[in-house]
């Protein structure tokens, strides 16, 4: 945890936060945190800046804020991601909440499981708890929008070439497509399928709603690891 997230209902007094769950057990067992540290910390959505703690008992730690810093601007990208394995998710989660992702689409693909959609990773409890985990550890505050379409078809015609309108439109997908840019500027769209990759189907109807196939080199990659490296290469 590099960055102590804090949320409203921690709040009990001006500029002061009493903390007894998670966060707390990471001060007291990982940081092995003592009265008068001085901590990073950041309101959820909102500042970053100091803490200082206060008062440290064997159940709570009191903290007196200093939030003043903005968080990390974040990427300008939305980024359409045919849902992974339960695991996986989990993983995806955080390292697009630490990259800096502003905005997810899980949408369906024929290669996903049906079983996948049944998965308790999915509800919104679960996934705010690792976008979080992402934010701490990249010392961000500023939640990801996260989106769920289960219908590939009707999202991709209807929805969008609205979503992609102005920016640079990428399907991630192998094969003999030119390869993914680097460095861009501006905006981007960017759509990466299941591990076994888009169907020809779906590769055509993303391009048709904006969205051109790049790729990344012969290796077929595991879906945690292209998100990196195509966001990594296109920022």
């Amino acid at each position: 945890m590099n960055l102590l997230l804090l949320e409203q209902e921690d709040f009990v007094g001006d500029n002061e936060v009493l903390l007894k769950d998670r966060r707390f057990a990471h001060l007291k067992d990982i940081h092995q945190a003592e009265r008068g540290d001085s901590l990073r910390v950041g309101m959820l959505n909102g500042l970053m800046g100091e803490g200082e703690i206060l008062d440290l008992t064997p159940d709570s730690a009191r903290i007196k804020l200093q939030l003043h810093q903005p968080a990390p601007p974040k990427l300008p990208i939305t980024l359409i991601l045919a849902l992974p394995r339960p695991k996986m998710l989990r993983r995806v989660l955080q390292g697009i909440s630490s990259m800096g992702v502003a905005r997810l689409v899980l949408i369906n693909s024929y290669r996903v499981e049906k079983s996948f959609w049944q998965t308790p990773f999915l509800d919104p409890s679960a996934i705010r708890e690792q976008l979080i985990l992402g934010l701490e550890q990249a010392r961000d505050t500023v939640l990801p929008e996260v989106i769920i379409e289960k219908r590939f078809k009707p999202f991709v015609e209807d929805r969008l070439p609205s979503l992609a309108k102005g920016t640079i439109g990428l399907t991630g997908h192998p094969g003999y497509y030119p390869p993914c840019p680097r460095e861009v500027k501006g905006p981007v769209t960017l759509a990466i399928g299941p591990e076994g990759g888009w169907i020809p189907y779906e590769v055509d109807m993303l391009q048709e709603a904006g969205l051109d196939p790049v790729q990344l080199g012969e290796r077929i990659l595991r879906v945690e690891t292209a998100v990196t490296a195509l966001l990594a290469r296109l920022f």
